[in-house]
């Protein structure tokens, strides 16, 4: 079903998060001010009922709430022991957090090039990338599309791997039926306030269907500490408050619906561009077969050298894009240590001279969208267009 609606002075931003709290504004303040008055800020039966709702849609036994996505991250890699002189692979062509997780734990990130129509991490590399201290492979399923799971699963068995599934963007994403969260040996999830199901705040969650590893996590989430002041491990203080969990559980119920009207949003500005004639000068966004994808972005590829020049022009007419990422972790100053060259991962330097994401958020209109593709085809062909397709 497609929407219909109007501009304000034709501004259209990238992402309108009020769209998808309004309408539940009162339902959040009735519960924030019961949990006020609870005085159950950390814990209690809101944390318990919303991490229950995360194992339920991801279908996994088990999920433990924390402070953040990058904690979550984190206390995965703590859980698995990693440590000083492992290595662990990754994308380069992600958020820090991927890769900051594995340094703060003494590790090496080991930067493995990305297949250039999904932007996720290529299995036919990873094998190359794997050495003897090689313990953990964290697949990010980008922009709400899940990776071949099934091929880098078939490696990291081979390999006796553990597998990190970073799902910061893929809240309710699929592969061939199985859930992101639940293939790997844990999940991990954001709940950043721009996420496809996002807070007030920060928070985040670990998936897991092994009880040695919920029992970690857990234990590590809360400094280590079993029970009160007795401390096993060396943890980290990192839970998702009450107040938190409250909002999350009440948008979780809403989280099938906005995930249709992205699809059904990422569907339409197929057709619409698909009829444009931009040829060669921008390619979009594709599903792999057997990929349920939840479209957190709507990420396109300006190819002739002009994405920038692209980005402005959308800005002149009001219009909010985003460059998921444009500089790769292997380039930036932090990680020059590890050495990677000019030439290491072309298809991640490549992604990240190209590519722009549009909105394609829940709430967006017909209207709205329809000026978002008439403007691209204007900036990218250097003329005015008339849409051609009915909405």
């Amino acid at each position: 079903m497609t929407q219909t609606g109007s501009t304000s002075a034709q501004n259209v931003p990238l992402l309108d998060v009020s769209r998808e709290n309004g309408p539940l504004s009162e339902n959040i303040k009735q519960t924030i001010c019961e949990i006020v008055d609870s005085g159950r800020f950390i814990g209690g039966p809101h944390c318990q009922q919303f991490e229950q709702s995360v194992a339920d849609l991801c279908d996994t036994e088990f999920a433990i709430g924390c402070a953040s996505g990058s904690d979550a991250l984190l206390l995965a890699l703590m859980a698995l022991g990693i440590k000083a002189g492992d290595e662990v692979i990754c994308p380069s062509f992600t958020f820090f957090a991927t890769a900051s997780c594995i340094t703060r734990l003494g590790a090496t990130p080991v930067f493995v090039d990305i297949d250039p129509e999904t932007f996720n991490l290529d299995p036919a590399l990873i094998e190359s990338a794997i050495t003897p201290r090689t313990r953990a492979l964290i697949p990010v399923h980008l922009f709400g599309q899940c990776c071949d799971m099934e091929a880098i699963q078939t490696i990291a068995s081979e390999h006796n791997i553990a597998i990190v599934e970073d799902c910061a963007q893929s809240i309710g994403a699929s592969r061939n039926g199985r859930m992101c969260g639940s293939i790997g040996d844990l999940g991990c999830f954001s709940f950043y306030p721009t996420k496809n199901l996002g807070g007030m705040g920060d928070g985040g969650v670990v998936t897991t269907n092994d009880p040695e590893l919920a029992d970690q996590v857990r234990l590590l989430a809360n400094h280590g500490m079993r029970p009160r002041y007795y401390h096993q491990e060396i943890g980290i203080n990192s839970r998702l408050d009450s107040i938190q969990a409250a909002v999350l559980g009440i948008k979780v119920n809403e989280l099938a619906g906005w995930t249709e009207q992205r699809s059904n949003n990422a569907t339409r500005y197929q057709k619409l561009f698909a009829a444009r004639g931009l040829g060669n000068l921008m390619t979009l966004p594709t599903n792999a077969e057997g990929s349920g994808h939840v479209w957190n972005q709507f990420t396109v590829r300006i190819n002739d050298g002009r994405r920038d020049e692209v980005r402005q022009g959308l800005a002149d007419r009001n219009i909010g894009s985003e460059i998921y990422y444009p500089i790769p972790l292997h380039r930036q100053e932090c990680f020059q240590y590890l050495g990677y060259g000019p030439k290491s991962l072309p298809q991640t330097d490549k992604a990240a001279g190209e590519v722009l994401s549009i909105p394609v958020f829940p709430g967006l209109t017909t209207k709205e969208q329809d000026y978002v593709v008439e403007s691209v085809c204007e900036v990218v062909l250097g003329e005015s267009t008339q849409l051609r397709v009915a909405s």
